[in-house]
């Protein structure tokens, strides 16, 4: 009857144990815009702000990466987009923190020098990864999701010096090294952060 009696408590403790813990979330419950097939994460090189080589693949392997290409000089949709994914990711647990990586290519090496780029994603969050290249470098990593490379155009009124015309989506890479899901311009921080989450959970890093 011990026996018997250890085993229903054991069984109830289990029950309740698995009633606490909560399911997992579904793709469908993300916020952002979800792609129709997932995209393979590319492992095109660039350099870091010290000169050596970037992979991306490689250095944002089992992380929650996000991706973007800008210039420290773009007037709006840059700025907006890191300032909304910093506010997002201090919405997390500092566990859940360190599994983010935010990766911000620059689109404008002849003015966002490396002490440029370090200044200003500072603003933001100093553990922001800038990196840039070559404007082939550069190129091949921008076709490599499915983009067209960013382009110079005429100077801006009042000597505020040249725009660049890029592209202002932030793929969201998990950490199964897939891209299941991409933030366009003007997407809501509290959105962006109630996703982060969810992705950590839905595709969450390795043990």
């Amino acid at each position: 009857m011990r026996y018997a009696g250890y085993r229903l408590l054991s069984l109830a403790a289990a029950l309740t144990a698995c009633a606490k813990e909560p399911s997992r979330p579904k793709p469908e419950e993300l916020r952002g815009p979800r792609l129709l097939q997932a995209i393979p994460k590319p492992g095109f090189m660039l350099q870091n702000l010290d000169g050596s080589p970037f992979d991306f693949r490689q250095a944002t392997r089992g992380t929650l990466s996000f991706l973007f290409f800008g210039y420290t000089n773009c007037p709006d949709v840059c700025p907006l987009h890191m300032a909304n994914l910093a506010w997002a990711i201090r919405s997390l647990p500092l566990e859940q923190r360190r599994a983010v990586r935010v990766v911000f290519v620059s689109t404008d090496p002849e003015r966002d020098t490396p002490d440029r780029l370090r200044a200003w994603l500072a603003q933001f969050d100093s553990t922001f990864i800038a990196v840039t290249g070559t404007p082939t470098a550069l190129e091949v990593a921008q076709r490599a999701v499915g983009m067209p490379p960013a382009l110079r155009e005429g100077e801006l009124p009042n000597g505020g010096g040249y725009g660049m015309s890029h592209a202002a989506q932030l793929w969201a890479f998990t950490p199964d090294d897939s891209a299941h899901v991409v933030y366009p311009w003007g997407m809501r921080r509290e959105d962006l952060a109630a996703d982060l989450a969810k992705l950590l959970r839905i595709w969450p890093p390795p043990p």
